[in-house]
């Protein structure tokens, strides 16, 4: 097993504003790419949930990284059921939408016509393409809307976004607990696996209807995913502080500690597992990422990392 260790985002404000983690608050945005990918092996890209990625950004992302980099990407909102205002759209989808829709405050994806949809995800892919062909893209992780529950809806909601999908490696996230309720733990991992789509394993707060339990299980034949949102009960649903706030949190040795050990656990030889730190408070992705990795070497295992990441480190 290959582990890659990595953050959701290398340019959050909150990470710049600290000045702990870049060598320089005077570096371009070029500059922060090239960095993070001396520190890390992998990234997820979190712009794409917000707005359509241009072929010419992701071309560029994949000419400021290393050959043996991988970038995850979160699909667009509007796939995952998320409200979308109709300005995230591209200017002529946007105009292409009846007026009545334009004129919405936000709109779901029933809501744009299908041949629309169509537009749209045909820009999702092209977006991702220079990546894929520089041979940077990993993941395509769809991070599914709370109100996303396990019934016949949803299963065939599932089912047409990785059918939009073929051709790529698919993860899936699921945030209202209804998929892994009961018995429906034990249905939904299988039908991860007929689908062939990674399923997440996550670390985050328990006992609220829009999280789901860490089930440490692979359903994909090479991949598998662990994200890490953090364990801040206090600021999860809080309505008044933004998403970074949900994941302000800093894990402690010990915590990293026992996931280490079921991230060994999950030892195979052809799993290729990553690891996103998504509590990007500050700089606590970055700095627990860099802990983790320790941590993980100490069980000998195989964590991928830039030959530039570490140096004091390697050298012991």
């Amino acid at each position: 097993m290959s582990i890659r260790i990595g953050t959701a985002s290398w340019s959050h404000p909150a990470l710049i504003d600290t000045g702990r983690f870049y060598p320089s608050a005077q570096m371009s945005a070029e500059e922060r790419l090239r960095f993070y990918a001396t520190q890390f092996p992998l990234v997820e890209v979190d712009s794409s949930f917000y707005a359509m990625t241009p072929p010419g950004m992701a071309q560029q992302w994949a000419e400021r990284t290393p050959p043996d980099f991988v970038m995850n990407v979160k699909a667009f909102r509007l796939f995952t059921g998320h409200q979308t205002s109709p300005q995230a759209l591209p200017a002529d989808v946007r105009q292409g939408l009846p007026a009545a829709l334009r004129d919405k405050s936000i709109l779901y994806y029933r809501d744009v016509p299908p041949e629309l949809r169509d537009v749209l995800w045909e820009r999702f892919v092209g977006g991702m393409a220079p990546l894929r062909q520089a041979g940077r893209l990993g993941l395509v992780h769809f991070q599914f809307a709370p109100w996303v529950v396990r019934n016949r809806a949803g299963l065939a909601h599932i089912e047409h976004c990785v059918e939009r999908m073929r051709g790529h490696t698919v993860s899936v996230e699921f945030r209202n607990v209804s998929w892994f309720d009961g018995m429906n733990a034990r249905e939904t991992l299988a039908f991860e696996r007929e689908l062939e789509v990674v399923h997440t394993i996550v670390d985050e707060p328990q006992g609220f209807a829009n999280c789901v339990p860490s089930i440490w299980d692979v359903t994909h034949p090479s991949h598998a995913l662990v994200r890490m949102h953090g364990r801040n009960e206090h600021t999860w649903n809080n309505r008044d502080r933004s998403s970074s706030g949900r994941f302000n949190y800093q894990y402690d040795d010990a915590e990293l500690e026992g996931l280490a050990v079921q991230i060994a656990r999950l030892d195979s030889p052809s799993l290729n597992l990553h690891v996103v730190m998504n509590n990007n408070a500050e700089d606590f992705a970055q700095a627990n990422g860099r802990q983790l990795f320790d941590t993980l070497r100490t069980y000998r295992a195989n964590v991928v990392v830039p030959a530039a990441a570490f140096p004091a480190r390697q050298a012991a």
